[in-house]
């Protein structure tokens, strides 16, 4: 059975949608409780969810908007449900946020960032360009600032380390991209290192961030 995937605004959510949400949530480990569900619908623009056979499996906060000029496209809190099928969900949650990317910046290359607490959630950045961090490389001074950016934009400002892209927690839940993946044998040690220093109970995270390029997103060759 296909996954039907939509986006709209977070303002069209009803407390009945939330609860849907929250069910998935109790899955993983990240644990959002409907009150931080029903804060995002005030952070956030869009909320994309994913179905199978009319069941949420999926969700996904995001938006679309210009930091310093560049075109950015930020994941904020979401949930896959731990099925089968959680990796197809993904792929599909982020298909349809770069569709809406290519309308809002056609022509353009986007920034794509998101906070996460395991490696596994690498995945939702498959297609990208210039991925940060990613093993072997050491970030450029431009790329340091981007992480500051972002954390600023997520709430964090000061408490990122610019090197290791880590961010201290102060123990509140966050909205990070609470993904685990179907085969976990297929992470990279060298990618699950930058976890290494994360406090779950301080609740940190890691930033991450790539490069959505114009003619792929024209193309719609990411999330395919």
């Amino acid at each position: 059975m296909a996954i039907d995937v939509d986006t709209r605004d977070c303002t069209a959510l009803g407390d009945a949608e939330l609860a849907d949400m929250a069910d998935i949530c109790a899955d993983g480990a990240a644990g959002y409780e409907l009150g931080l569900l029903s804060k995002q619908c005030e952070d956030w623009v869009l909320i994309t969810r994913a179905r199978e056979n009319g069941k949420l499996v999926g969700f996904s906060f995001c938006t679309l908007e210009r930091i310093g000029g560049t075109p950015s496209m930020l994941v904020g809190l979401a949930s896959v449900r731990r099925t089968a099928k959680r990796d197809s969900v993904l792929k599909a949650l982020m298909a349809d946020q770069y569709r809406r990317a290519v309308l809002a910046f056609p022509d353009e290359d986007v920034l794509v960032g998101t906070r996460m607490r395991d490696a596994a959630a690498f995945q939702a950045f498959k297609g990208l360009d210039d991925i940060v961090p990613r093993p072997g490389h050491k970030a450029t001074g431009e790329e340091r600032a981007w992480s500051r950016r972002l954390a600023k934009r997520f709430g964090a400002e000061g408490q990122i380390d610019d090197r290791t892209f880590l961010v201290t927690g102060d123990g509140n839940a966050c909205g990070i991209l609470d993904f685990e993946t179907t085969k976990p044998e297929s992470i990279s040690p060298d990618v699950a290192a930058f976890f290494k220093g994360i406090k779950a109970n301080r609740r940190d995270y890691l930033i991450g961030f790539g490069w959505a390029m114009a003619e792929d997103l024209a193309g719609g060759k990411l999330g395919k």
